[in-house]
This record gives structure tokens, C-alpha cells and sequence, in this order.
């Protein structure tokens, strides 16, 4: 069977599924250059941040330093948030599509009865597409997440030391 006709028979739950896969994944493409470039220019970030410490005063301040690398971060992080809300709402979509699934085939078996099983077969269908196609879309979002997060961490810890090794 093609795989137009799983969508279609997964219904209006399996288009959004699709729309939010898009969507994610078009973030994490477009993520996955953004920490590749932040990552080749870390010497430029370092300098940003000893400027926006050295700015006022001359004088070291922890405070400053911790808002300046916050800032920088922050510029980094754009994003992730999406993703992560795509990983946790897709699941709950396809769970979502499975209950209405199974009520539609409930709901066809109270009308015509258990003689023929192509009834509640539709309904059947629908819930397993929507719970597949929700674990599809939430898999990949979840480990793309987990890995920007993990990269973000490695990027702070390089920017702390670099900019402490050169106070």
C-alpha cells in the first residue's frame, strides 16, 4: 500500500503529524548549521563576552560575565524549545488519533453489529497510523533535542574556560 494511503486513512491527526515533522525538521536542519558555525566561531563569542565584561569598569564582575554568556547562549537556543514541544505533543497526538480510532470502530460495531469485521476495521486502522505516526515524529525530534542541549553544554564549558583563561 502506498504511503499517501496510510496518511489519508490516518486522517486529520496524520496530516498535522506530517505538518509538525516539517516543520521540526526544517529547525533542526536549520539548528544543526547554526551550532556548526557558533562552534567555528567561538573565538569571536569569546571576544564578545570580554567586551561586555570589560565595558564598564576594566574590572572583572561575575555577574557580568554570567549575563554576556547567558546573552550569547541564549542566541543559540532559539529554536530548541520547538523542538522539544514537537517531540512531547507528537505522541500525545498519535494517543490522540488511537482513542479516536478505537471510538469510531466502537461506534461502527454499535451500529452494524460484529457480523462483518471490515466495520471496525477503518477504525482500527486510523488508531494504529496515528500512534505510528506520532512515535515517527516524536522519535527524531526527542534525540535531535537531546543532542543540540548536550552540544549547547559543550560550547558553555569551552566559553567559560576560554574567557577565564583569558581574564
Amino acid at each position: 500500500m502506498e504511503i499517501l494511503t496510510y496518511i489519508d486513512r490516518g486522517g486529520l491527526i496524520a496530516y498535522l503529524l506530517i505538518g509538525f515533522n516539517i516543520v521540526g525538521f526544517s529547525i533542526i536542519v536549520w539548528k544543526f548549521f547554526v551550532l556548526f558555525i557558533a562552534r567555528l566561531k567561538q573565538e569571536e563569542i569569546v571576544t564578545r563576552i570580554l567586551k561586555f565584561v570589560h565595558c564598564n569598569n576594566n574590572t572583572y564582575s561575575h555577574k557580568a560575565f554570567s549575563n554576556a554568556l547567558q546573552k550569547e547562549l541564549s542566541k543559540l537556543e532559539v529554536g530548541l524549545n520547538t523542538i522539544k514541544i514537537i517531540a512531547t505533543v507528537s505522541p500525545l497526538l498519535g494517543l490522540l488519533g488511537t482513542v479516536l480510532g478505537v471510538l469510531d470502530s466502537f461506534d461502527s460495531i454499535s451500529k452494524l453489529g460484529m457480523g462483518d469485521p471490515s466495520v471496525f476495521s477503518a477504525g482500527i486502522s486510523m488508531a494504529l497510523i496515528t500512534t505510528v505516526a506520532g512515535m515517527v515524529v516524536a522519535i527524531p525530534h526527542f534525540i535531535a533535542y537531546n543532542y543540540f542541549v548536550s552540544f549547547l553544554d559543550k560550547i558553555e564549558n569551552n566559553l567559560e574556560a576560554q574567557v577565564i583563561g583569558k581574564l
